[in-house]
């Protein structure tokens, strides 16, 4: 693909796990969207899923694979699924591509392998570059890009980008920012793009976070050189404590929702004029998370037919 891509304004989609449960997906513990995977069952409602993100505007997918990741089929006794899952995010990603006739780039999405929103990375990381590599391994081929998820740490970022080096594919890197513009390891944007920028790089966005942490850091992403954007999300609040220690973290709902809220106020027509406002500042690359619907890409697909 053109490594230029995200220097023209473009759309992502939403979040693929929270609308998967909202269209009837039962999840297990805490594997959340990799149980649409495991069950054939509901492999027509991802593909589905997909097409309602491209058809409301979306330029990019990403993979349904944020929780396909060893650590939390692990955690739910499902490890047997790992290989098969992987690859059958990329084929249903496809798939919705292909139906569509719609020229859309397919991400593989490599999440973050131990805690979501943390900078922990256990004391073994030796395993975490393995379980990077393992998952960078099944999802590679056929996609467009790879696109790291939620990072916590200039130590984690190095770790990934060094699990997808020898394949040679764009990569957009995202990282989650906390509410005091700074992601979790207390490091900057900056210093992240100054230690692990290579030519590989197509982008940075802030990855499933509030519009208020993206304010925080939209200055300090327009001074990069890179271009830059979001994935903003629709939780509630994201404690700093917070921790998917068990299978049983949220309830027999399988619902990460149950512990972080839903921010009402984050509708379609405020994303809308979030998005709006940040585009006109230099954002390029635009899309939602965690509680951001098709109908939410829908509005903001606007801004590319009219602008300002």
């Amino acid at each position: 693909m053109d490594n230029n891509f995200f220097h023209k304004v473009r759309i992502l989609d939403g979040g693929m796990g929270q609308e998967l449960l909202k269209r009837g997906l039962k999840p297990h513990g805490t594997l959340w969207s990799a149980e649409a995977l495991i069950k054939e069952q509901y492999h027509q409602l991802i593909i589905d899923t997909h097409l309602d993100f491209i058809y409301s505007g979306a330029e990019v997918i990403v993979t349904n694979t944020f929780t396909s990741r060893k650590g939390r089929l692990i955690q739910n006794n499902c490890l047997e699924y790992f290989e098969k899952i992987n690859k059958k995010a990329v084929e249903l990603a496809l798939r919705a591509r292909d139906i569509s006739k719609k020229n859309i780039l397919i991400a593989g999405g490599l999440p973050n392998q131990k805690q979501t929103y943390s900078a922990d990375l256990g004391n073994d990381l030796t395993e975490v570059k393995l379980r990077f590599e393992e998952q960078a391994f099944l999802l590679k081929d056929n996609i467009d890009l790879f696109y790291l998820d939620v990072m916590g740490s200039s130590t984690e970022c190095k770790i990934a980008l060094e699990s997808i080096n020898k394949y040679n594919l764009p990569v957009l890197v995202g990282l989650y920012i906390k509410d005091n513009g700074k992601l979790p390891s207390g490091e900057n944007i900056s210093q992240i793009v100054d230690s692990h920028k290579n030519d590989n790089w197509l982008g940075i966005i802030t990855s499933c976070v509030s519009p208020k942490a993206y304010e925080l850091v939209k200055d300090e992403l327009k001074n990069l050189n890179l271009p830059y954007g979001f994935k903003l999300n629709a939780f509630n609040v994201i404690p700093d404590n917070y921790v998917v220690s068990s299978s049983d973290t949220w309830g027999k709902e399988g619902n990460p929702s149950k512990i972080l809220g839903i921010n009402k106020d984050l509708n379609e027509e405020n994303f809308f004029n979030y998005v709006k406002q940040y585009m006109k500042e230099g954002a390029t690359i635009l899309g939602g998370c965690c509680e951001i619907r098709p109908s939410h890409i829908k509005a903001i697909s606007k801004l590319i037919i009219n602008p300002f």
